[in-house]
């Protein structure tokens, strides 16, 4: 009898028991993307404070190129070759869990998204040297909220993104080549410029990237390819927000 009203139910609503399956289980594998995004952009953004507030915090001053006021684990992670390493390092790191993420445990892949958020967080410490801590925050929530609205349309859109995802990649590769030309020209209206085509980037990447990790997943992956991906799917939807983040503060945070 109760199999007779459970198959009631389903030819009524027209939902297979299997659907429903498939779909709390993508809700759970979205959950935990986002758990792991959630956890790297926090751990970023507390090692870049401490790192600041270690490096000298309020006593630290900029007069033209000289940085004064420097702790001398400031000094290392400021003004010695030991920066170049923490700049280097997350380069490494992601390119490690890019090409090698087939080849690692779960546990091993999230551990250096960690190391990799945790590494990001002390050169980004320096934001804290150009930018007003109240700036900072207001960007930081702007930036959450706008991240959040394209996450949202892009897991929900019926429309498939591949042409504006591919439309952002080469247009990241463009603002790339175009900072580094600007490194030797430093000309105000090309930073400008970049900022702002980065912002709309960025925002395109999110709704593409949410899609895609959405269509990655499979009720058939055992645990560690599920974790895998979600793995994965966390870095480049942390990669967006810190991106888009770094992007509007360049446009909207006031200089100290």
């Amino acid at each position: 009898m109760s199999d007779f009203d459970r198959n009631l139910a389903t030819a009524r609503t027209g939902y297979r028991t299997d659907q429903v399956a498939i779909d709390a289980g993508l809700r759970a594998y979205m959950i935990r993307v986002y758990n792991y995004m959630t956890a790297g952009v926090a751990l970023t953004g507390l090692v870049a404070w401490f790192a600041y507030q270690a490096a000298g915090g309020e006593a630290i001053r900029i007069v033209g190129n000289h940085i004064g006021g420097l702790t001398p684990f400031g000094q290392a992670i400021f003004g010695s070759p030991l920066m170049w390493l923490f700049v280097l390092a997350p380069l490494g790191l992601v390119m490690l869990l890019s090409f090698g993420i087939n080849r690692l445990s779960a546990g091993t892949a999230l551990t250096l998204f960690f190391v990799y958020a945790g590494l990001l967080g002390i050169s980004l410490a320096t934001i804290f040297l150009v930018y007003t801590g109240a700036s900072i925050t207001r960007v930081f929530f702007i930036s959450a909220a706008t991240f959040g609205a394209m996450s949202l349309y892009g897991y929900t859109t019926q429309r498939d993104l591949t042409g504006v995802g591919s439309f952002m990649f080469m247009g990241l590769i463009g603002i790339i080549i175009a900072s580094l030309v600007n490194m030797f020209l430093q000309s105000s209206g090309l930073y400008w410029a970049i900022s702002v085509i980065g912002v709309l980037i960025f925002v395109g990447l999110t709704a593409y990237d949410t899609q895609n990790i959405k269509e990655m997943y499979d009720v058939n992956d055992d645990g560690t390819i599920a974790g895998r991906k979600a793995v994965m799917g966390a870095l480049r939807l942390y990669l967006d927000f810190i991106n888009l983040f770094l992007m509007l503060l360049r446009l909207f945070g006031d200089r100290r």
